[in-house]
């Protein structure tokens, strides 16, 4: 199912790949509707304890697929660079395989919430508290189990 990387020089070692999901502002969730579609959508994310939590509404399109199907990607560039002058471009990026669920353990879904508070919001995070405690009802969270990683490179 996994190829092996063509560009094997610009490959980051797993270290530097988690670093940059704990640091990335966006990740692309890939997936697939129940007719095969595919399906992309930029999310803001949180990397922890060796797992990846987004949020959402209580309805959409993503968790129509997820349904149906619980296999995504999940892909984050960051670091980018244009060189126009040598036809390329610098960046970072990490692509993932794995499982998705939706979060019912109330405490774990407060857990990823309060995570997401803290990278995105850190100056306000006694603020963050209480919207999550006013919109917990209103919000999913879904959590990405990582079955491959890979992170790739050009500086």
């Amino acid at each position: 199912m996994f190829r092996e990387m063509r560009r094997k020089d610009r490959a980051m070692v797993e270290e530097e790949t988690k670093m940059l999901l704990e640091t990335a502002q966006v990740g692309i969730l890939s997936t697939v509707s129940t007719d095969n579609t595919p399906y992309g959508v930029p999310m803001n994310f949180v990397y922890t304890n060796e797992v990846i939590y987004l949020h959402c509404a209580l309805e959409g399109q993503r968790l129509d697929n997820i349904v149906n199907n619980d296999s995504i990607c999940f892909t984050v560039v960051d670091a980018v660079e244009l060189m126009p002058a040598a036809f390329a471009t610098k960046y970072k990026s990490a692509v993932i395989f794995g499982k998705i669920i939706v979060v019912e353990d109330i405490e774990e879904k407060r857990k990823g919430l309060i995570d997401i508070v803290k990278k995105y919001s850190p100056d306000f995070y006694e603020a963050g508290l209480q919207y999550i405690d006013k919109a917990f009802e209103k919000i999913k969270v879904l959590k990405i189990e990582v079955s491959k990683m890979t992170g790739k490179a050009r500086l």
